[in-house]
């Protein structure tokens, strides 16, 4: 059976969410609410924050959710999995309640990004597509975010297509990393799907189909004047390719008046290089052509050559930014908080570790963001139980959720509660944003944020608090498991 037919991603799942959901069912647990939070545990590359990408393809998903008979076969075909289990499926209906930080959000460890409440197997059953979604989005997005921060004003371009591990990867890559600031994709299918716009001009196939990279450049130029970008490693940067590109230049732009061109380079000292250039194009009265740079790039390396002097006015990067090479894994978790009795009862649910970060906080819970109302700058999120108001008139004394010791009192401040309500009863209440609204959300969180949490070696550790009442009860849980 190619997976590839199936109209939905319903069995998208690790197994055990299918067997646990039978196991709820044959123990009489299908209308017993449970509660999950999403969130991660530590952000990539020792990174100051994480930007939320993923969540318009997790309601998609969700919102498509059902089971056929071809799916009711496979399951029969294991002989596991009751008669009760497989007319559940047969008459699925997603009715869970769903919070999550919009795509954009700025967001830190251990704070829920998603929280999913209803009946346990339905609740349980998202788990892998949740995760898988939101971890690589969000991964892509904060990645591209740190090399468009490297790049300091300039164009980056992704050019992943090519070395991304499949299809997904590649599309919903592109559009994580124009989410996380890339200005335009390599990727054809990205542009077409979400308007990503797509950029790409030639390789290096094209120069070598000609007799010269002479008059490669000049068809090249005829047939594109007006987007006109010339890849100039292919045999010698400054013995041949630049001046080449300013021959053509002269004789096939400069007569029509276009000032809008530009010069790649793929390989070689890039820094030496693109300085070079640059002195031989000014030379020759074309100051306005741009310098790009393409080969094995993300944010070190572009630091680095900034920081060399590099003439560079945008960078192309691929493989590193589009597996996010340097640390891959963003490692988000769903993990059970609570349980709901069918008098109304919440009883918080904790998992236990001898390795604290996998100590989870339990309970209902909801996140706000507190400003300081001088500078406008965040100053810390605290996580509450989910009915918690905060009262912006006294004074609140936050502190550290595991060296309690550590205590800040906050005056003149603000708050905005992070997580929005997205289904409500298994309908959608939500409406998915535009690409550009994400962005704008992504530029104003990450503005609010101070420089010292933006800064890109050894960023301060932002403020991720519990409140007073749901640290007591995270405490008396451990406490009653010695």
């Amino acid at each position: 059976m190619d997976w590839k037919n199936y109209e939905n991603l319903s069995m998208l799942s690790d197994f055990y969410e299918f067997t646990m959901m039978n196991g709820y069912l044959e123990n009489n647990m299908e209308n017993e609410y449970a509660y999950f939070d999403l969130y991660f545990r530590r952000i990539p590359d020792n990174g100051g924050f994480v930007i939320v990408a993923g969540l318009e393809e997790v309601v998609k998903y969700i919102q498509n959710l059902k089971f056929d008979e071809k799916d009711i076969e496979y399951f029969k075909s294991k002989n596991m999995f009751s008669e009760k289990f497989l007319d559940y499926l047969r008459n699925f209906k997603f009715e869970c309640d769903v919070w999550a930080m919009p795509e954009g959000s700025v967001a830190f460890p251990n704070e829920p990004l998603m929280i999913v409440r209803g009946p346990a197997p339905q609740a349980q059953l998202i788990e892998t597509f949740a995760l898988l979604s939101i971890n690589h989005q969000s991964l892509i997005a904060t990645k591209t975010n740190r090399i468009v921060h490297a790049a300091e004003g300039r164009v980056v371009m992704e050019f992943g297509a090519r070395r991304a591990q499949g299809v997904d990867a590649t599309v919903l890559g592109a559009r994580a990393a124009f989410i996380g600031g890339a200005t335009a994709t390599s990727n054809t299918l990205t542009d077409i799907t979400y308007d990503v716009p797509a950029f790409g001009t030639m390789a290096h196939s094209w120069i070598m189909m000609f007799d010269s990279e002479y008059e490669a450049f000049k068809k090249y130029a005829e047939t594109f004047p007006n987007s006109c970008s010339l890849l100039v490693d292919t045999y010698n940067v400054l013995k041949s390719g630049v001046p080449n590109a300013i021959k053509v230049f002269d004789e096939v732009l400069k007569p029509r008046g276009i000032k809008n061109m530009s010069i790649r380079i793929d390989s070689g000292d890039l820094a030496y290089l693109s300085k070079q250039a640059r002195k031989m194009l000014d030379a020759a009265g074309y100051e306005n052509c741009k310098i790009m740079a393409s080969n094995s790039l993300d944010e070190y390396t572009i630091s680095d050559l900034i920081e060399q002097g590099a003439k560079l006015d945008g960078f192309g990067v691929g493989e590193r930014l589009i597996t996010a090479k340097s640390d891959p894994v963003l490692g988000g978790v769903y993990k059970l908080c609570a349980v709901e009795k069918p008098n109304g009862e919440i009883i918080p649910k904790i998992k236990i570790s001898e390795n604290i970060e996998k100590i989870t906080t339990p309970a209902f819970k909801t996140v706000y963001r507190i400003y300081d109302k001088n500078s406008g700058k965040a100053e810390a999120d605290l996580i509450t139980l989910h009915d918690e108001k905060i009262d912006e008139s006294k004074e609140l004394e936050i502190f550290h959720p595991v060296h309690t010791w550590k205590r800040k009192t906050l005056t003149n401040f603000t708050t905005k509660e992070l997580l929005v309500r997205i289904f409500d009863k298994g309908e959608l209440v939500y409406d998915l944003p535009k690409l550009d609204k994400i962005i704008e959300r992504k530029n104003e969180q990450i503005n609010e944020q101070w420089e010292e949490v933006k800064r890109f070696e050894h960023p301060h550790l932002f403020h991720v608090d519990l409140s007073q009442k749901l640290w007591d009860i995270k405490y008396n849980l451990l406490m009653q498991s010695k």
